[in-house]
């Protein structure tokens, strides 16, 4: 794997040597997943991943935000954010492995 960055070709590249599937396979495999989440999202959907943690999308108003640097006022214009809620296992394995 990467240095610091877990990737697509490392998610399929695991998936190939735990699966058994071909490398094609593979990718093909991780890149569905991964459209079907994506889909999901733009639909407006939560994607739920057990024992992993919840992604969503927020629709944010518009609201008057300040520049640190000059003091002035800035609209921002309403948007739709991603959001991912972490599972509490998933909270409990990094807060592990924070320790070790």
């Amino acid at each position: 794997m990467s240095q610091g960055t877990l990737t697509r070709m490392d998610l399929s590249e695991a998936v190939f040597r735990e699966v058994g599937l071909s490398r094609n396979e593979s990718a093909a495999l991780v890149e569905s997943v991964l459209q079907h989440m994506s889909d999901a999202l733009v639909a407006g959907e939560q994607v739920k991943i057990s024992s992993f943690g919840t992604f969503s999308v927020r629709d944010k108003s518009a609201r008057v935000g300040r520049n640190p640097k000059t003091g002035d006022e800035v609209p921002i214009l309403p948007r739709r954010v991603m959001t991912f809620r972490p599972s509490h296992i998933m909270k409990d394995r990094v807060a592990a492995g924070n320790r070790g």
